[in-house]
């Protein structure tokens, strides 16, 4: 059973006492892990925990602060639900451990971007919650495992942030937190954080949003070799294989630029930049055009910095001989951006190249050296190349799915015809949002007063099935308008793919013999390209319309009256492009006004719950009973809400489904 988050799980391991929960990723998060964390603390002290008498107002309202915001940063950039563990480290008689609290959530989930949006630059990753964070920490640092980020914060139990000078991170990361002296001044600026942070500055007449005094920001991160070398004998292999699982779910290269500068600062660096070539600059290279490469992301320690960083980074972008491949090459050291504590330090550029093409280029920094280590060098080249391997399959996803999107639209009609006398309705749902679906529909105007309708479903999906519906659609089109019956264009259309798959089957036959295989004799594979259609053509008249319509194996349409009566109008037919001497029949009848017609793909009637089917024992016949007296736009809505709602996991198929009804 689910524990409260308002009731503490505290027990000892060792030495010492936790307290964790779990809670949504909703508003009221931080909330209720302020009233854990404070309840927790509370009830160690009460029972006289190991260490816990070093529990005081201070340490609790601290804790507070800093839960409050990690939390926050967790529910808004992540979204996921929320981990909050809270312990008491290290405790001993001489030496009372500080108080640690870590906030984890499942990074990788995100909002879906709007393109068309207009966005500022980058994605802001932390507010000013993490300065707030570390100025009340002696230290803290981000964990980044498969699937979930932790940001932990130690905090001093003597309620001097930083006493200490230098904290090492567990994943590498070193920081050093400044600290508040025990003065009125230093305890006014500490409680004008503490409002800021729990949503009190509007109460104490503070500007929310206001910039901090950068007297109580954290200094920038100090390192030296002996801290490097003993990280890099610890976690760089273990670095370089969670970097590389992270990287590899990343299909936006702007993202695949962001998390790059997470990865590589604070660990390795002070700052980090990426440059990524525009795929048209190959191509405006070859008009004599100089589009250059984009900024895509700026990344450092001190968030204060990263404007004046990226202004001065963009004025002089790094210039890599041609020749240079992925090895290191010096830079010059942007000193004015980075203030008195940057004047001086060593930069190194890295190009990016994946299948023999630059990607972009990736820069790093860090103050107060003359040049990296080798070690660091290396492990930063062995990174950029898993960095151009992301962006370049970025990249190519980003062609395939502007290439399917392409496909879609032309596959599918611009604009469904108006028929008079019959209104209509249509639901069209992917599985694949971005890529060509194996269901299509059409509705156009015939000639001589007649208008044709068609809703079918092709064999497979993606490319293979583009090709079908490419080839279907317009000869269907053409068929109809020639003035060819229903019947007999369903007929020319099975000749018509069989005649196709029998030229593939040929074609793929010949270039197995160019290429050294088998002879003509020999099987090159499945060539069969079959679909099930449902094809029928409406004759508006004097009180109501006459329909004509056949199935070539697919679901039958179904019939509503006024009454709620509904029926089969149709009787089942072979597939199209499966047998040559099938010959294909149509039924007519006539729709008077409030008969509706309902026309759906196989995603509908075969949408499962478990071992069931939508459509077992006419559940799609009763749905559409319950739809009697609907409009069409409301009878549609009505058949994909059932259709979803039937179901607890998504739709597995693509689903299309079209509403007539006689006016």
């Amino acid at each position: 059973m689910a524990r409260a988050p308002d009731a503490p799980a505290h027990h000892r391991a060792g030495q010492e006492a936790i307290a964790r929960t779990s809670l949504p990723g909703t508003p009221l998060a931080p909330g209720a892990a302020r009233r854990f964390v404070r309840g927790a603390l509370a009830d160690w002290a009460e029972l006289a925990l190991p260490g816990a008498e070093i529990i005081d107002d201070r340490l609790i309202d601290d804790a507070v602060v800093v839960v409050s915001e990690l939390v926050t940063n967790a529910v808004v950039h992540a979204g996921t639900d929320v981990d909050l563990l809270c312990r008491l480290e290290g405790v001993s008689d001489e030496a009372p451990g500080p108080l640690v609290v870590e906030i984890s959530d499942h990074h990788p989930s995100r909002a879906l971007r709007d393109d068309a949006v207009e966005r500022p630059y980058g994605t802001p990753e932390y507010g000013r919650g993490l300065r707030l964070v570390a100025s009340l920490s002696e230290a803290w640092g981000i964990t980044y495992r498969p699937g979930i980020k932790t940001v932990w914060a130690r905090l001093p139990v003597d309620g001097r942030a930083g006493a200490d000078g230098m904290a090492e991170a567990g994943t590498g990361s070193v920081l050093e937190a400044g600290g508040f002296a025990d003065t009125a001044e230093h305890m006014a600026k500490k409680e004008q954080i503490a409002a800021y942070a729990t949503g009190q500055a509007l109460e104490r007449g503070l500007r929310v949003g206001e910039p901090l005094d950068p007297e109580i920001l954290p200094p920038e991160p100090k390192r030296n070799a002996h801290q490097d070398q003993d990280w890099l004998n610890r976690g760089a292999l273990s670095f370089l294989a969670e970097a590389s699982d992270l990287l590899a779910g990343q299909l936006d290269e702007d993202l695949v630029a962001a998390l790059a500068g997470q990865l590589l600062v604070p660990r390795l660096a002070d700052w980090c930049a990426v440059w990524l070539e525009d795929e048209a600059t190959d191509r405006a290279g070859g008009l004599g055009l100089a589009l250059g490469p984009r900024l895509a992301r700026v990344w450092h320690g001190s968030e204060n910095r990263i404007e004046e960083l990226r202004r001065a980074l963009e004025k002089d972008p790094p210039r890599l001989p041609d020749a240079v491949r992925s090895r290191a090459v010096p830079v010059p050291w942007p000193g004015e951006a980075l203030g008195a504590r940057g004047v001086s330090g060593a930069a190194l550029a890295y190009r990016l190249i994946a299948g023999g093409r630059p990607l972009g280029t990736l820069v790093i920094g860090r103050a107060g050296l003359i040049d990296f280590p080798d070690e660091i060098t290396g492990l930063v080249e062995d990174l950029s190349r898993r960095i151009a391997l992301a962006i370049g399959a970025a990249r190519q996803y980003a062609r395939q799915a502007t290439i399917s999107r392409v496909l879609q639209r032309g596959l599918l009609p611009g604009a469904v015809a108006e028929i008079p006398g019959v209104r209509s309705a249509l639901v069209y749902e992917p599985l694949d949002k971005g890529g060509p679906s194996g269901d299509f529909y059409d509705l156009f105007p015939a000639g001589d007063g007649r208008w044709c309708f068609a809703v079918g479903d092709v064999q497979g999906k993606g490319p293979e099935a583009a090709v079908v519906i490419g080839l279907a659609r317009p000869w269907l089109r053409l068929l109809a308008r020639e003035g060819y019956q229903v019947a007999d264009v369903l007929d020319r259309l099975n000749q018509l793919l069989l005649d196709d798959a029998t030229e593939a089957a040929d074609a793929a036959a010949r270039a197995l013999v160019a290429a050294g295989g088998p002879g003509l004799g020999a099987d090159p594979g499945p060539q069969t390209r079959f679909l099930s259609m449902l094809y029928g053509e409406l004759v508006p008249f004097d009180g109501g319309v006459r329909c004509t319509l056949a199935s070539a194996g697919h679901p039958l349409p179904l019939l509503l009256g006024p009454d709620g009566d509904v029926r089969e109008v149709a009787r089942p037919q072979t597939l199209l492009g499966v047998f040559e001497d099938a010959c294909y029949t149509s039924e007519t009848f006539e729709l008077h006004p409030g008969d509706t017609v309902l026309c759906v793909t196989d995603g509908v009637t075969e949408r499962r719950c478990g071992p069931r089917q939508f459509d077992d024992d006419d559940g799609l016949a009763k749905a559409l009973e319950g739809c009697a007296g609907l409009s069409a736009e409301l009878v549609a809505e009505r058949i994909r809400r059932l259709v979803h709602e039937f179901g607890t996991r998504p739709p597995e198929d693509d689903m299309a489904l079209l509403v007539l009804q006689a006016e």
